[in-house]
């Protein structure tokens, strides 16, 4: 792997614990206004310093985003679809020499396993392949699911492995029953996708067993921008993720951050 590629990724995933929370806040590319990201930079700004990653567009990476901050950023650059229309008749929407003029140290793309337009989405991610190795930037594959497809271990390996095939250097899937068998048949690091929202225990409870299962991570959106207290959720993710915490350990600390943020805003 290149040196490049390999410095990339070790931006993204962080080298002392081999693990990653990515924030996922690319929602607005095919949702427009989702809940809690009306305003990004509202949003985003006090979750950073929590972030190992942020997963963006380009147009909020520049209206919502410092360039003083050194977050590391993984550019999605798929999508001309919106949820009015077929979610899997997407394309390239952004230049390999824009994503370096970004700076950013990875780029996002969706793939449609088993959709109408599954041989465009995969010769898509083919393509972002050839220009990222070319420059040295590492591609994130976002294994998506429509309405008709089941979220099983047979459905979600299938798909994971295509993507590492065609060349990927990072997964991001969904956690389901059996997700050794997805992990353990992909041969380059999993990210779980935090999906719809989630009461903020199961959520934690999500995180837990999709690393204790071989994801490297999570990349979540709106099971921490959409919570209550999204601080106090990001932080308690990070405790399962980087350091191992119990589920209660996390939920404990969730609460007590949340319960101080609280009576800071009502003082």
């Amino acid at each position: 792997m290149d040196w490049g590629i390999k410095n990339r990724l070790s931006r993204i995933i962080r080298p002392d614990t081999g693990r990653t929370v990515m924030l996922a806040v690319d929602h607005g590319y095919f949702q427009g206004p989702t809940t809690g990201l009306e305003s990004p930079r509202k949003t985003i700004t006090p979750l950073i310093p929590y972030a190992d990653c942020l997963m963006l567009t380009r147009g909020v990476l520049r209206t919502s985003v410092d360039a003083s901050c050194d977050v590391p950023i993984v550019l999605r650059v798929s999508g001309g679809t919106s949820i009015l229309k077929e979610l899997s008749n997407e394309g390239i929407t952004t230049s390999i020499e824009e994503a370096i003029r970004l700076n950013a140290a990875g780029m996002a793309l969706s793939i449609f396993v088993g959709s109408e337009y599954e041989r465009q989405t995969l010769l898509n991610l083919s393509r972002l392949v050839n220009m990222g190795e070319r420059y040295g930037i590492p591609v994130l594959a976002v294994t998506a699911v429509g309405r008709e497809m089941t979220r099983d271990a047979r459905y979600l390996a299938l798909a994971c492995r295509i993507a590492a095939e065609l060349g990927a250097h990072l997964v991001k899937t969904y956690y389901c029953e059996g997700f050794q068998e997805v992990v353990g048949g992909c041969p380059v690091p999993v990210v779980i996708a935090g999906g719809k929202k989630l009461p903020e225990r199961d959520a934690l409870q999500l995180a837990y067993d999709a690393v204790h299962a071989g994801a490297v991570g999570v990349d979540m959106g709106r099971n921490i921008f959409q919570s209550d207290s999204p601080v106090a959720m990001i932080r308690a993710v990070r405790s399962i993720v980087h350091e191992d915490a119990t589920v209660d350990k996390a939920y404990d600390l969730y609460c007590k951050a949340k319960d101080k943020a609280d009576k800071k805003a009502s003082t």
